[in-house]
């Protein structure tokens, strides 16, 4: 399978080369970068001391090289990018997170016509921790309150992350609700009494953290937590190409991590 890379020069999209190119069933054909990134013009494995014969890239045009564009980078360039891939009938794999409601309406066009596979955490562990945090906010509705913390290096640029998010969505609809009726971002001076029902989130930003998230629901005389830590985003890239795989003998339409695993 021919991949096609967007962020190549990024700390993720690195990872995603590494990782390829570790892999006997999947070659790079074209790795992306902004026209300004020190990057372009320097072979794509060069900060690993290797040729990869691709050079880095901003001509869109190259994405038509591969079987599947993998892009994990920020919501304005995946969606060129992913319009570039329906012209091209590109599959695509978007672990970008932070999209308005446009973008991902947009997302959802764009799958009409080619497969795509959206997820805001490609982690086998955090598509897992999904299932159980679904199971245990549907047990507990009602009787206990619910908490979604994270934490993120400090070059992270949108809060909450886009797990954090998908812990709360998967919360609310098991309580019947949508997040945005019910979802508290920010607590400062005399706030009054948890309103009930609602779904509160704490962010934490700083050093090198790769990503920790935890949902913990607190009850009367118990708590129960459920924490998934990344130590590496290697778990992220891997994740990135076994959707890649998945994608190869699909139809168009729009996946999820929980499609690719299997999870029902």
């Amino acid at each position: 399978m021919k991949l096609a890379i967007a962020g190549s020069g990024g700390r993720m999209g690195r990872m995603l080369i590494e990782a390829a190119l570790a892999a006997e069933d999947l070659t790079i054909t074209a790795a992306l970068e902004r026209p300004d990134a020190p990057q372009i013009g320097q072979d794509c494995a060069q900060f690993l001391g290797l040729q990869s014969g691709v050079n880095v890239t901003s001509d869109l045009a190259s994405i038509g090289r591969a079987d599947v564009l993998i892009d994990f980078t920020r919501p304005e360039g995946t969606l060129r990018h992913l319009q570039r891939c329906v012209q091209l009938g590109v599959r695509a794999v978007i672990g970008t997170t932070g999209f308005d409601e446009a973008g991902r309406r947009q997302i959802e066009q764009a799958a009409r016509s080619i497969p795509v596979v959206f997820s805001p955490n490609m982690s086998i562990g955090v598509n897992v921790m999904f299932r159980l945090v679904e199971l245990a906010a549907r047990m507990l509705s009602g009787e206990f309150d619910v908490e979604i913390i994270e934490a993120h290096h400090r070059h992270k640029v949108d809060s909450p992350s886009g797990t954090a998010l998908r812990l709360g969505e998967l919360v609310a609809s098991a309580q019947g609700h949508l997040l945005s009726q019910v979802a508290v971002h920010a607590r400062h001076g005399v706030t009054g009494p948890r309103p009930e029902g609602s779904i509160g989130f704490s962010v934490i930003r700083g050093g090198d953290l790769v990503g920790d998230h935890t949902a913990l629901f607190a009850g009367v005389g118990e708590r129960i937590e459920i924490t998934h830590r990344a130590s590496s985003r290697l778990t992220y890239a891997l994740g990135g190409l076994r959707a890649a795989r998945f994608l190869a003998q699909r139809e168009a339409g729009l996946y999820e991590m929980r499609d690719v695993l299997g999870l029902g």
